[in-house]
């Protein structure tokens, strides 16, 4: 799936790869999942190259999870391994330490958790508040909103409406999720209020 990353004005600050492949036997989580979540954009005199690579088991449940970011060519990379079997993950940053925690059954992600929201939405369910790691991890809670039209690409679509609530140990922010109505449930648009104003990440059709 590919996105359009757009200003509060419209304009567009770059593209979005959201890709997800079945994982041949051996890579990390074997007979499971690959899933990828690229960024491109730039502003004037600033530019952002992020890619977060998530191994996941076929219930959707975390193996690995790579975080690599460049911003105007300042590049950064950490990974965190989930036990599942043992309870605990444990997060190393390239260059720096590495830490390890205790995790719940089946702990997920921030891609992982994605796919896993879409897999439930298919069958009419929403994921209860739970944690989520991006790296650190992070407190997740999902409220249906209600059905909207919305437009995507040039497209209007029917979509169900999703707020998300998203609290760290010094951070906390809320947005919205709007899916499509169909079998996949794609993502269509992701409306974040950043400082700036309201950042959207729009569904190319």
């Amino acid at each position: 799936l590919t996105y359009n990353v757009n200003w509060p004005s419209g304009l567009s600050l770059g593209e979005v790869q959201l890709k997800a492949a079945k994982a041949v036997a051996g890579e990390g989580s074997g007979a499971g999942w690959n899933l990828e979540f690229v960024l491109d954009a730039a502003v004037p005199g600033f530019t952002v190259a992020d890619r977060y690579s998530s191994a996941a088991s076929a219930e959707l449940c975390s193996v690995r999870f790579g975080k690599e970011v460049s911003r105007n060519g300042r590049t950064a990379s950490e990974q965190t391994r989930f036990g599942q079997a043992a309870g605990t993950a444990t997060r190393e940053t390239l260059g720096g330490g590495s830490s390890t925690f205790s995790i719940g059954p089946c702990a997920r992600d921030a891609l992982a958790f994605l796919y896993h929201l879409r897999s439930e939405l298919s069958q009419g369910r929403l994921p209860p508040p739970q944690t989520v790691y991006f790296g650190a991890a992070y407190q997740v809670r999902l409220e249906f909103a209600g059905r909207q039209r919305v437009t995507a690409g040039d497209q209007q679509f029917e979509a169900d409406r999703i707020t998300a609530s998203v609290k760290g140990a010094a951070s906390q922010i809320s947005f919205e999720m709007f899916f499509a109505q169909d079998r996949t449930r794609r993502p269509l648009l992701v409306s974040i209020p950043l400082s700036l104003g309201v950042f959207a990440m729009e569904l190319v059709p």
